[in-house]
């Protein structure tokens, strides 16, 4: 009999070990990213650091496009910005100071590119699209863009703009 209720005060106590209410706390590592915020008298400079990511900049709009409302010019005395939306923005916007988030463009002009546009240029001129006014005048500007990136030792020149994400008004 002793060794029937030592057997079962045994198996109790292995069965109670194992069933005991342990608490597993589960630690999940969340990894809090900032969107860095670049002046923009900065912006073209620092823009090339964070294409296709976001950024903030702030300033004032200073042009709402008409034909479409769907791009802005943001400006502050030291640099600007351009930035295309899918969704039309708010005239109201014009002359307002804004934080805004936007994901870094960039439109890059090489060889190619002005190859391609002083193709066009001559497409559009010998079809009556253009006058010769409007022709020399494309032409010196692809001009004008192989002098840069001549004198800058460069294959390319980086246009950077912003696709918008959202905006506050700043006051």
């Amino acid at each position: 009999m002793k060794k029937i209720v030592f057997l079962l005060v045994l198996i109790i106590s292995i069965i109670s070990c194992k069933t005991e209410n342990k608490k597993v706390e589960e630690v999940i590592a969340t990894e809090t990213i900032e969107t860095p915020i670049l002046a923009l008298s900065e912006f073209d400079i620092k823009a090339g650091n964070y294409i296709n990511k976001e950024v903030i900049v702030q300033g004032i709009v200073d042009h709402v496009c008409k034909h479409g409302g769907k791009k802005i010019l943001l400006v502050t005395d030291n640099g600007r910005v351009h930035i295309t939306s899918e969704e039309r923005f708010d005239e109201a916007l014009m002359g307002n100071e804004i934080a805004l988030t936007g994901i870094v463009l960039e439109e890059r002009i090489d060889e190619a590119y002005c190859l391609k546009m002083e193709e066009d240029n001559i497409k559009s001129h010998s079809e009556g699209n253009s006058n010769d006014e409007q022709f020399i005048a494309k032409k010196n500007h692809v001009q004008e863009y192989r002098d840069q990136m001549k004198a800058n030792n460069t294959d390319h020149i980086s246009n950077y703009s912003l696709d918008y994400v959202s905006h506050t008004e700043v006051k």
